[in-house]
């Protein structure tokens, strides 16, 4: 059985401990248990998370634990010299140590991340790579794993680390049945972006989300501004009015965000060629796609794709 230690503080962040939950339901899955799990702090007792929900934790002690896990928090937190010495001595001795949201910081002040690719919130990336120098960010990263060292975005994105955990060591299906279990639609690959079109397109209406939610759906279809007034339930003029006044593009320049983004994930995950990844996306060819990520990233389908290669 593998052990888990989840080290908490005073003003820790409480969502953080859905991870938890990841491993509580991998317990449950036919040959278990696989996990003991146990709370630890500098003090023991109960401690307070930032929404003032308490949680009980053993005192940090000698015992060696095969994965330790360090919580983040809403704001910046003082290091504790026990918290630092603790995570310094896992470092050495477990087999995986990770840390979630701005916990980042914690394993990067005791050293665990000097070389290393490492990520955290998306808003507080630039200050951990402006006070750490030698860590490797990648502010634009749901998690990462270098080496026995793991770090996570923030929020939600700890499921996913954990679910990626549990794929290690149980294997695909195992995580998949737990993500079906938590009513997760699917584990996220590290490499994809913490941001999301649908979210930064913002729609007002329930019509205009849901002729995005289509569009998402059917991305390897023509999807005509038609096609999206339709299932908005709007007449053409009425929906290309209210999609541009409610996301501030036209319905043509979301549907292709929607498909660089797709596009992208299908790159990054490294299964698929260029030309399968343009087909299922609903670019007529590899050319128009590479116009599209270039508009998009910066850069060229291919750039993106030899990145992902290198970081894995």
């Amino acid at each position: 059985m593998k052990t888990i230690g989840f080290a908490v503080f005073p003003g820790f962040q409480i969502l953080d401990l859905v991870t938890v939950t990841v491993f509580e339901v991998a317990n449950a899955l036919p040959g278990g248990p696989f996990y003991k799990l146990t709370m630890l702090s500098e003090t023991g007792g109960s401690i307070v998370s930032s929404s003032g929900v308490c949680v009980e934790t053993q005192k940090f002690d000698r015992h060696r634990f095969d994965t330790v896990l360090v919580a983040g928090a809403m704001v910046e937190v003082p290091f504790s010299p026990a918290l630092i010495a603790f995570l310094q001595k896992a470092g050495a001795a477990s087999r995986r140590t990770a840390s979630i949201c701005t916990g980042a910081f914690f394993l990067a002040e005791a050293g665990l991340l000097d070389g290393r690719r490492a990520t955290t919130h998306w808003c507080q990336a630039r200050e951990l790579k402006r006070l750490y120098p030698k860590v490797h960010v990648e502010e634009d990263r749901i998690f990462i794993e270098d080496g026995p060292v793991w770090t996570s975005a923030g929020m939600t994105a700890c499921i996913d680390l954990c679910l990626a955990m549990v794929e290690q060591d149980l294997g695909a299906d195992a995580s998949r049945a737990v993500a079906k279990h938590m009513v997760v639609y699917h584990r996220r690959s590290g490499g994809q972006s913490q941001f999301s079109a649908l979210l930064e397109l913002e729609p007002k209406t329930d019509r205009i989300q849901k002729a995005l939610s289509y569009a998402k759906q059917n991305l390897k279809r023509n999807l005509s501004v038609d096609d999206l007034a339709d299932a908005a339930n709007l007449s053409r003029r009425q929906f290309s009015r209210a999609f541009r006044a409610e996301t501030g593009q036209t319905p043509a320049k979301a549907v292709e965000t929607l498909r660089v983004e797709a596009a992208r994930s299908m790159i990054e995950d490294g299964s698929h060629s260029l030309d399968v990844v343009a087909r299922e996306n609903g670019f007529t060819d590899p050319e128009r796609m590479r116009r599209a990520f270039i508009r998009a990233f910066g850069q060229p389908p291919q750039a993106i794709k030899r990145a992902a290669r290198a970081a894995a």
